[in-house]
């Protein structure tokens, strides 16, 4: 199987008093501090920051994006959901005609309505402190002056320029324009900057984001669409809304996991979390007998959400049930000591942000935002620098299905913020771990290394990771080492190992201590993580 297990390079967690931000990105996270510092609160942050990491890593995330927060202020768990909905001209019929049924990768057909910067907004109108237009002076600042790739970064913007190169669709014309503009080559250390970018990002904080959904930059997505065979229209993108939605959770290990409810998929970890046994798993966390159970609990926890979550204003989806101890029994029942296939669709991959905030003074945020699958459709604003996102896809094509595309309905969404609270109710801190279907599998495992076997948050993240793939394949990352694969081969997993880690997920972790006050933070060494702080 050409294993060698690496020595491991011990990495320690951060700590500090008055605030914390981690993301992917430095300079992202150095943007929220900054407003930390400024005297803003975790949400004020976490919206410079995530606004930043739309110029500073534009290969997972963009202004034409979705996102979703789970914010901890005023002695409660907030939830908002700010994803898109399908445009009113993209229905199956549509695909018929113009895809033989299929939904593209690639291109306008799979663009659904941008929610991101309506949720910057929302977030803002309900806890921000700071006047909206400063939170976006750092992400304005690196747009218009530039800033050196990062070496993650640079690897995937380089791997993005191929493949768009590869696809050779005429709509990419302007993303070449805006991100591989002549003498521009990614690699670590390269300055990029986009004009537009900067101007766009001004708009929206001017107007409080309304430019981007009646205004400027409203028009100029319709018009481009309207020239290039896009389906967005100016009332699609006026009627958006964000939802505020009630946060779900289970309970593990005299703590509560929290997650957003359907349409995102976060209900997957928190099912797979009640199947499994907890206090029946191996002392050891890497143990062959434990791992395959977690990843049989995860299996079906993939199952039920794959048959089940759908935009909820569309469809019935019950969540009662499916967090129901009759369910998790039912699902535990079956669990045996050899691999199964559950016979649903495989997971794919995507692209996609991840921020923890904090404030010293008991505010958190846990936000997650994404253009999919890298930098997305591919399509791109002329003049704007917005890159649109390809939600579309996630949307199922057979009518019955509860996730069966419709206008004006949301897709089956990867992207989740995670949130860990006491049994009692009191807030521990934000988590997640990005990566399409990875997401609710970097969850179970980065709540199992913290709760059940006692990691700090550097150390649960930093955890070799493992990944179900389809059927009974899955992925491990070369530090589980060869006794790990081979016990998961004689349960009847087919194993790979992947030397890519960047497919394992990437996260962030803080959490408080309730005595001191004290801040601890892990960032994500499978990528270019760090962490603010003060």
């Amino acid at each position: 199987m050409g294993f060698q297990t690496p020595t491991p390079t011990v990495r320690r967690p951060a700590y500090a008093r008055q605030g914390m931000v981690a993301t992917s990105q430095p300079l992202a996270a150095q943007a929220g501090l900054s407003i930390l510092q400024a005297g803003g609160n975790a949400v004020d942050a976490a919206i410079a920051t995530a606004a930043a990491l739309t110029v500073v890593e534009p290969t997972s995330n963009g202004i034409g994006g979705d996102n979703f927060a789970l914010v901890w202020a005023g002695g409660e768990l907030h939830g908002l959901n700010a994803s898109g909905a399908a445009p009113a001209a993209l229905t199956l019929d549509h695909l018929a005609s113009a895809h033989g049924g299929e939904m593209p990768r690639l291109g306008w057909t799979p663009v659904t309505v941008p929610g991101g910067v309506r949720g910057w907004l929302d977030l803002h109108a309900k806890f921000g402190r700071l006047d909206f237009e400063q939170l976006f002076g750092p992400a304005i600042r690196y747009a218009r002056e530039g800033y050196p790739l990062s070496p993650v970064l640079a690897a995937g913007w380089a791997r993005a320029i191929s493949a768009y190169r590869r696809a050779g669709l005429p709509i990419f014309e302007e993303w070449f324009r805006t991100f591989a503009p002549d003498g521009f080559t990614p690699r670590p250390g390269a300055m990029w900057r986009s004009e537009a970018h900067a101007r766009t990002l001004e708009l929206i904080a001017q107007t409080g984001g309304e430019a981007f959904y009646t205004g400027e930059l409203a028009q100029k997505i319709v018009a481009h669409a309207g020239a290039t065979g896009g389906l967005l229209r100016a009332p699609d993108l006026a009627a958006h809304r964000s939802e505020w939605v009630t946060p779900i959770w289970t309970e593990v290990l005299g703590h509560r996991v929290y997650e957003l409810p359907p349409n995102g998929q976060g209900i997957a970890a928190l099912i797979a979390l009640n199947v499994l046994d907890l206090s029946a798993l191996p002392e050891r966390r890497d143990d062959p007998a434990g791992l395959h159970l977690q990843i049989e609990a995860m299996k079906r926890g993939f199952a039920d959400a794959h048959a089940h979550v759908a935009d909820p204003r569309h469809v019935e989806v019950d969540v009662e049930r499916l967090l129901s101890r009759e369910n998790a029994q039912a699902h535990r029942a079956q669990l045996s000591d050899t691999a199964h296939d559950p016979q649903t669709r495989a997971p794919s991959t995507g692209g996609t942000v991840y921020l923890a905030a904090a404030d010293g003074e008991g505010g958190f945020v846990s936000l997650i935002q994404s253009n999919y699958m890298g930098f997305g459709s591919g399509v791109v604003v002329p003049g704007t620098g917005i890159g649109l996102h390809n939600r579309g896809h996630n949307f199922h094509t057979d009518p019955a299905h509860p996730n069966a595309l419709a206008p004006g309905k949301r897709p089956y969404h990867t992207i989740i913020p995670g949130f860990l609270g006491r049994a009692d109710g009191t807030p521990v801190g934000p988590f997640g771990v990005m990566g399409g279907f990875m997401q609710p599998q970097g969850h179970l495992q980065v709540v199992l290394n913290s709760l059940r076997y006692g990691l700090d948050p550097q150390a649960a993240l930093d955890a070799p990771r493992w990944q179900w793939l389809a059927g009974r394949q899955v992925e491990v990352e070369p530090g589980l080492g060869a006794e790990v694969a081979r016990g998961l081969i004689s349960r009847g997993h087919e194993v790979r190992v992947q030397l890519d880690s960047g497919s394992f997920g990437r996260g962030q972790m803080i959490r408080r201590d309730p005595e001191t006050g004290v801040l601890e933070g892990g960032t994500e060494s499978r990528t270019d993580g760090y962490i603010a702080l003060y």
